[in-house]
């Protein structure tokens, strides 16, 4: 059972008591917390557009991909990591703070808001891709700033 902010269940003594933790409890500090980030961060919230990372940039970052395991196993971005974006705050541990963090679902929603969640939480490293897993394939993948630079591969 994973406990929650709301009711904690302690069983003692084949008893069961209730102990009843109110979020008023830690609402002001969570608001401050939010404050405290949207006073200090960048007009759109960290995200970056696939175009912005050069082909070689993208081995710098630790891929996420918020979306469902379905989704995953289906198509991802080749690298990146599977956590579901309910899940990035009970698993941050395995979210490194010493290098740059990507993460994407698929239209950019659902990984603003664990975007959010982990910037307020501490991690600045954090970007959003922007339009998610869809215009990343859209616009060329990994090739996406070669095609907007006009650079020619050979």
């Amino acid at each position: 059972m994973k406990l929650t902010a709301i009711t904690t269940v302690i069983l003692a003594t084949g008893a069961l008591l209730f102990t009843s933790v109110t979020f008023a409890d830690n609402k002001d500090l969570a608001v401050e917390e939010m404050e405290a980030y949207l006073d200090f961060v960048d007009y759109g919230g960290a995200t970056i557009f696939s175009e912005q990372i050069p082909k070689d940039d993208w081995k710098k970052f630790f891929v996420i991909d918020a979306r469902d395991k379905n989704q995953y196993a289906r198509e991802h971005i080749p690298g990146a990591v599977n956590l579901e974006w309910r899940k990035v705050l009970a698993e941050r541990q395995s979210i490194p703070k010493d290098k740059p963090v990507l993460i994407y679902c698929n239209t950019g929603t659902l990984s603003a808001q664990a975007g959010f969640a982990l910037r307020v939480t501490g991690y600045e490293n954090v970007r959003i891709l922007q339009g998610g897993f869809t215009e990343w394939k859209a616009k060329g993948g990994f090739d996406a700033a070669n095609k907007v630079s006009g650079t020619v591969t050979h």
